[in-house]
């Protein structure tokens, strides 16, 4: 069975690129056919962690009337990946309709991708929630600061309210220690719950380290190494955290064909 999730972020600068596709290649070692869509679109830039240098972009099929299934490069471990455009005027302010196109053009995806992986812009834009609520599993990345816990609960509140979010799983990244990083996760459930009727998961943490920013700079992922890294490991649990998450229920149009019951009766 095919599962979507869409990895967010309430601010930028806390890993989420890095943290998507290092998770897309655990999922590849895993045994899935995983596909990972950059769509965001301000910064896209999957591409540049991963190495490689994308014929086509998004654009193409927003614009060209070309498939999804149609502009795949293979990366890493047989990842298939969908480069977005960065920088483009156009991509920057999607309109609904785009943005619908793009969620139903990830139908052509379904037959030969067991998951697939989005990239989303970080912050609350309307681009983020549509993103987030397509998704069978959103994943809201956060690190210890007020600023995050803040700018991820208010991602968080906007998905609910006005896209019917009820299920989201938490990754804390740049942590010294899973200790931490579950205060962390406390702390941040805690604030949650007080106002907003949202189940948090605890899908894992990523540990502060030289070896990811190493791995950035060099645009070789550090999943895409043989390594049996802390860091490694981590990617693997939170990996097959994330598959046994229990799935959100995706109320409109979702990824990968996923229709509403009351359409598809």
């Amino acid at each position: 069975m095919t599962q979507s999730i869409t990895v967010a972020s309430g601010k930028g600068g806390v890993g989420k690129t890095s943290l998507s596709i290092n998770l897309a290649l655990a999922m590849c070692q895993l045994g899935s056919r995983v596909c990972l869509l950059d769509t965001d679109f301000g910064l896209a830039n999957a591409h540049i962690l991963l190495g490689m240098d994308p014929r086509e972009t998004i654009q193409d099929v927003i614009s060209g009337g070309q498939k999804l299934s149609d502009i795949r490069q293979t990366g890493p471990l047989g990842l298939q990946f969908i480069a977005g455009g960065s920088g483009l005027n156009e991509l920057l302010n999607l309109d609904d309709k785009t943005r619908f196109q793009i969620i139903r053009s990830t139908e052509s995806l379904a037959d030969d991708t067991d998951i697939l992986i989005v990239d989303a812009p970080a912050g609350a834009a309307d681009s983020s929630l549509a993103f987030v609520a397509a998704a069978d599993k959103p994943v809201v990345v956060l690190v210890g600061e007020p600023t995050s816990f803040m700018d991820a609960y208010a991602l968080i509140k906007a998905a609910h309210l006005e896209a019917g979010v009820e299920t989201v799983s938490i990754i804390v990244n740049m942590a010294n220690s899973e200790q931490e990083a579950r205060t962390h996760f406390d702390k941040f459930q805690a604030i949650a719950a007080r106002f907003l009727d949202v189940k948090l998961y605890f899908a894992g943490y990523l540990p502060y380290s030289q070896n990811i920013r190493n791995s950035i700079v060099q645009r070789k992922p550090i999943m895409a190494q043989k390594s049996d890294s802390r860091e490694a490991v981590a990617f693997q649990r939170i990996a097959a955290n994330l598959i046994k998450t229990p799935a959100n229920t995706v109320r409109g149009i979702g990824f990968l064909g996923h229709v509403p019951k009351s359409e598809a009766s």
